[in-house]
């Protein structure tokens, strides 16, 4: 995906920040810290520990740049663990040269334009009377719903993902770490 698609992607959306409202979901901790505002999603994926197969995956995609660029973005951040998870061999083929489009579309599927907090997922899911809606930057929507005090993430597929640590402030957008991969349809 080219800059220039995510800079329209960007307006169409149009989501704005809000202060965090639900201290729950918002003061998640952990081996994250909030990094420091000067650091970009990318610096800070690739300081974690916890997001070696993301880092691959995003260099094997050439994404580094886009998601190194002004933004904002806001980036579901699967761990290494959470790519575990998919059936063997399939982060092996997806990181084949010849599976880069393939490979381009999965993680930008877990790309949304605009910095969009934990609080504006809250909101937009009691607006919406339990769950909200939201497409991605692949082009595909994602179902975000409450669990408790969790913010539940399905994908085109029925798969369901937790965030499990939230608003992890960046230079250019925000991540929320989660404990799966989306799959786009």
């Amino acid at each position: 995906m080219n800059r220039k698609s995510i800079t329209l992607a960007v307006a169409a959306l149009g989501l704005g920040t809000l202060a965090v409202a639900n201290p729950a979901i918002a003061g998640m901790h952990g081996k994250h810290h909030a990094a420091a505002p000067a650091k970009s999603i990318v610096e800070t994926a690739v300081a974690s520990a916890d997001h070696t197969t993301l880092v691959a995956a995003v260099k094997a995609a050439g994404l580094v740049d886009t998601l190194a660029s002004p933004g904002p973005f806001t980036v579901f951040a699967p761990t290494n663990d959470a790519f575990a998870k998919l059936p063997a061999g399939t982060v092996d083929t997806l990181l084949k040269p010849e599976n880069k489009a393939q490979l381009g579309k999965v993680l930008t599927y877990h790309v949304v334009s605009g910095k969009v907090m934990s609080a504006d997922l809250v909101k937009m899911i009691r607006a919406g009377g339990g769950k909200a809606e939201f497409s991605t930057v692949q082009g595909q929507k994602l179902t975000a719903r409450l669990k408790g005090k969790r913010i539940e993430i399905t994908d085109a597929n029925g798969g369901k993902t937790h965030v499990t640590k939230a608003d992890l402030k960046q230079s250019n957008g925000v991540i929320h770490v989660t404990n799966g991969v989306f799959l786009p349809a």
